[in-house]
């Protein structure tokens, strides 16, 4: 256990290294006010700069980059933050970074080992599949889709497709060519993506499965790998998306995250559009086309799957 735990650190001082030279790296002496004489080096500030704005030595900011946040109090964290303009995602990254570090459970931590279960709660699957009016579903921390309503089967097919196999959001944006039809805005899409699991594996450092996957999508995606070493994290929350589904054409959508406070790891997500609009028509259309899932497997929906479906059983 010790060597593991020890092993553990060292990757996170690592993570904490590569990070805090790709945040100080993104941010230009004029934007944090420094006047600048000459040509430099270096695009972004420099570790002396980032010491003098975050009020600290450049010899104690020198350690912390080099990952030794062990025993940094958060004060000192966050006048890091500051000075590298971290946003609300980037400076809950540090900390996350900062207590892997220091061998701290995190409620973070419980929440990636509890998402690893594929079990569903007949309540919260009660849940989902009461929502009719919209596209709900249920996503763990390895962005695998554990839950679904009707509605969000017609609406995922693409992501669903036939293999049988639990859907999963990310292998389906990087390692399948019909993400990139079904999501007008796939590098959009994409570096939303990545910066969510970066979050992630600085929540959960040392879980295998998710190191598993950012391996396996890093080897078949130059996608994936370029936007990994970019270092950019993010909370989902709320905002619109645009899709193109091959039945109804493309849609803007509103989405809604929703942390389930009774399972660690599972957060429900609702996509909607307003009453009367061209968008909600479509998704009523898509709800007409579907069924529950006891009655209809989740790799036919839409018309053109049930039209697959039909010439198959008359072919055998």
């Amino acid at each position: 256990m010790a060597a593991r735990d020890h092993t553990g650190i060292a990757a996170g001082k690592g993570a904490v290294r590569e990070f805090l030279m790709s945040r100080r790296g993104k941010i230009t002496p004029e934007q944090a006010g420094i006047a600048t004489h000459g040509e430099r080096r270096v695009p972004g500030l420099r570790r002396g700069e980032v010491a003098d704005l975050a009020g600290i030595s450049p010899e104690y900011y020198a350690k912390l980059e080099r990952g030794a946040l062990a025993g940094a109090s958060r004060s000192i964290l966050d006048a890091v933050a500051r000075a590298l303009q971290l946003d609300e995602a980037e400076h809950a990254h540090l900390l996350d970074l900062a207590r892997a570090v220091d061998g701290i459970p995190t409620s973070g931590r419980r929440r990636g080992r509890a998402a690893a279960t594929a079990q569903v709660r007949p309540g919260l699957r009660g849940v989902v599949d009461s929502i009719t009016d919209a596209v709900a579903f249920v996503r763990n921390s390895y962005q695998d889709i554990v839950a679904i309503n009707s509605l969000g089967r017609a609406f995922y097919s693409p992501v669903i497709g036939s293999g049988g196999r639990t859907p999963n959001l990310a292998r389906f944006q990087f390692l399948d060519p019909a993400s990139r039809d079904f999501y007008p805005d796939w590098e959009s899409m994409a570096r939303m993506c990545v910066g969510v699991m970066r979050t992630e594996t600085g929540i959960a450092p040392n879980d295998s499965t998710l190191q598993n996957l950012v391996g396996e999508l890093a080897t078949g995606s130059e996608d994936f790998a370029r936007l990994w070493a970019e270092h950019d994290v993010r909370i989902h929350g709320a905002g619109t998306k645009r899709f193109a589904h091959p039945e109804v054409g493309e849609m803007e959508l509103r989405f809604e995250e929703l942390g389930v406070t009774a399972d660690a790891g599972l957060n429900l997500y609702v996509y909607s559009a307003p009453i009367g609009s061209a968008d909600h028509d479509k998704l009523q259309l898509l709800g007409a086309w579907s069924q529950p899932a006891a009655e209809f497997p989740a790799d036919a929906v839409g018309p053109r799957a049930r039209e697959a479906t039909t010439n198959d059983s008359k072919e055998h």
